[in-house]
């Protein structure tokens, strides 16, 4: 993924996870959207991952974006490389509905 992510003109800073989810800290310029950000780094990944690991490998679809503020990035590039301790105590879901719970967020989900 930093690979694709210098292909395109991304900084990869730091990227990390577990077997159902991913986290990157990208850099991102201006003159590229987040979604095509990612969805350059999904791309390609898939193309990577078929052809060396599972021909079966499929992301989900959507992704959520966050920005992160010069004052935080060690805490977040902290949380990225310490995913594996992290989820021993809280699963991936759980986080994740307690963070869109936290801050009023309800997904449109097709029927």
């Amino acid at each position: 993924m930093g690979g694709i992510a210098r292909a395109h003109k991304l900084h990869a800073i730091i990227i990390g996870g577990m077997g159902d989810h991913v986290h990157l800290l990208l850099a991102v310029p201006s003159t590229i959207a987040i979604g095509r950000a990612v969805q350059l780094i999904k791309m390609g990944s898939s193309s990577w991952v078929r052809e060396n690991e599972s021909k079966l490998f499929q992301w989900q679809e959507g992704f959520a974006a966050f920005s992160v503020s010069q004052s935080n990035l060690e805490k977040v590039k902290d949380y990225i490389r310490d995913q594996e301790i992290h989820h021993r105590r809280i699963s991936f879901a759980e986080e994740w509905n307690a963070l869109l719970e936290k801050h009023g967020i309800t997904l449109n989900r097709a029927a």
